[in-house]
């Protein structure tokens, strides 16, 4: 139980992990960001429109952030999701180090919380290592980020170094106020493809 009360004394705080790294990618980033809170932080950062933020669709995040890395090689991907979520999703994490995408980054912002059903402990408050699952998996720079030099150093990797790249951010579980991205999925497909086509001239 000791683990589970530490979380709320962690360092870092998620917003402005959100928007230093919003800020350090640039306008050209792409970002996928997991259903959920990571939605909330990066929406608080700033709403854009190269950001595509998921609804639903649990355990989807790191996938699609993977196949649109294989699509776009000539631009940085960086998804960024909870421990929950990426939790769900593990098995991503293999299919990721065999494409192994030098332009991917992965950031799991981690409360050891399910933030959105009532801040429920999740694996990651015992025993799970997410980042020791990613090296399991073939992701060779893998890492926890616990304070403020630590996220100074990782925060160029995740932006710029050749990827894959995947770090567990431990981030406070804290209460805080929804700032939602828009919720027509159609609409945030639209907008997050046309910001690509006036970027890119290609789909």
């Amino acid at each position: 139980m000791a683990n589970m009360q530490r979380a709320e004394n962690f360092p870092l705080h998620r917003r402005d992990v959100a928007k230093r790294l919003a800020e350090a990618g640039g306008a050209d980033l792409l970002i996928v960001t997991g259903l959920g809170s990571t939605n909330w932080d990066f929406t608080a950062a700033g709403d854009r429109d190269l950001t595509f933020p998921l609804w639903g669709a649990m355990g989807g995040a790191v996938p699609l952030a993977l196949g649109l890395a294989l699509a776009k090689p000539d631009r940085r991907v960086l998804v960024a999701t909870g421990d929950g979520e990426m939790l769900m999703g593990l098995g991503s994490l293999a299919t990721v180090a065999i494409q192994a995408p030098h332009n991917l980054a992965i950031a799991v912002f981690d409360n050891e919380r399910y933030g959105e059903t009532g801040m429920q402990p999740t694996a990651t408050a015992y025993s799970a290592d997410l980042a020791a699952a990613a090296l399991a998996c073939g992701i060779e720079t893998a890492g926890t980020v616990r304070t403020e030099d630590e996220l100074t150093e990782a925060i160029p990797d995740l932006v710029e170094k050749p990827g894959p790249i995947f770090y567990v951010i431990k981030v406070q579980a804290e209460p805080l106020d929804f700032i939602l991205p828009p919720k027509d999925g159609v609409y945030l497909k639209n907008r997050f493809r046309r910001a690509l086509l006036g970027t890119d001239g290609i789909l």
